[in-house]
């Protein structure tokens, strides 16, 4: 313990050891947190942790749309839901907006046939297989976040859970705030270029503090670890949600402009594209986490929720550990086996 505590004072001053906030942060620091972050992508192995991700996330996408179709449809005419997700979807490449709004009007020809117990049955049937990919995301914070599981396995999908149903609840809010701004700046027929310039305007913000709000609550309640306080997940949460936009915007245009999936991959060229946008969205969501956690590592306050407790008592590894250079601590970074809850313990009865 005294070890820790001469190393968080030996440094402090001009590298941010003493920042209560990450916007406390001199230059330095963040030259610091920026090279260690970059470093510390390529030992996570971020790009293969974001193929898995990609591919739960894949499998899942199409039960959380069911899902979301469903509870629209409780509240509202299912059909319309094609038609509000289209102004949702106007920032995604179109190959992928295309494959989203056919799988919406499948899923809203199957809802129309569903009701009573059959639509409990296919509720729970979706929202296992969105759990699967809140999973996959899980475990890639811990990975990122150097973290190993410590919950159980009941405790691990609880989360899991949690996670999907908050994210189909935010998806179905953003369906409703988008159709309300298509409407005032669309609806009309007299309606001017500035209010339909308003209109996508807005989609695009909804876009943006929906991803911000979801990386967010991915930051604090996914790692297995004490929750980070609120300001020190911010930076990571802007910079998953403003980089996923950049990234999309980008991807929209060289799928539009420079090549063409379907010329290469045929049939397959959509789903090529889609697993494409996923991928760079899962990267630019493990990626923030790897910049909040190396932000957290470079001071040594208590960057953790309730009173602040002294270095190795904060149940983080990001906030008990303070960095003392711009290169990652040789440290044993936790394996795919550790970042995941252990299987539930079959009895020897040999």
């Amino acid at each position: 313990m005294d070890a820790q505590r001469k190393q968080a004072a030996g440094r402090a001053g001009d590298r941010g050891h003493r920042a209560e906030s990450p916007w406390q942060m001199p230059p330095a620091a963040w030259k610091d947190i920026a090279r260690r972050t970059w470093i510390r992508t390529w030992q996570d192995n971020v790009g293969l942790v974001a193929a898995g991700v990609t591919y739960y996330g894949f499998l899942a996408l199409v039960p959380l749309l069911g899902i979301i179709v469903l509870l629209y449809g409780l509240i509202a005419d299912a059909s319309t839901v094609v038609s509000n997700v289209r102004s949702l979807t106007d920032v995604l490449p179109p190959d992928v907006a295309k494959w989203i709004a056919e799988q919406l009007i499948a899923a809203v020809q199957t809802s129309e046939q569903t009701k009573g117990f059959s639509l409990v049955a296919a509720l729970l049937v979706a929202l296992y297989g969105g759990t699967n990919g809140a999973g996959a995301i899980i475990t890639a914070m811990n990975i990122a976040y150097e973290e190993k599981e410590k919950r159980t396995l009941l405790h691990f999908y609880a989360i899991a859970m949690t996670m999907t149903v908050v994210a189909v609840v935010l998806a179905i809010v953003a369906l409703g705030a988008t159709a309300a701004i298509s409407y005032f700046g669309t609806g009309p027929s007299d309606a001017s270029p500035m209010a339909v310039f308003g209109a996508k305007a807005g989609a695009y913000l909804a876009m943006t503090v929906a991803a911000a709000g979801i990386a967010a609550s991915l930051y604090r309640y996914g790692p297995s670890r004490e929750n980070a306080k609120w300001t020190w997940i911010t930076p990571g949460s802007l910079f998953a949600a403003g980089s996923w936009l950049l990234l999309t915007s980008l991807f929209g245009v060289y799928v539009t402009q420079v090549t063409d999936y379907s010329a290469t991959y045929g049939s397959l060229g959509t789903i090529i594209a889609l697993l494409t946008w996923i991928y760079l969205s899962a990267y630019a969501l493990i990626f923030g986490a790897e910049l909040n956690s190396e932000i957290e590592h470079q001071t040594a306050k208590d960057s953790t929720t309730g009173p602040p407790v002294p270095l190795g008592q904060r149940g983080a590894w990001a906030a008990d550990n303070v960095a003392t250079s711009d290169e990652p601590d040789r440290r044993e970074a936790p394996t795919m086996a550790d970042a995941t809850p252990d299987p539930p313990k079959l009895e020897d009865k040999g």
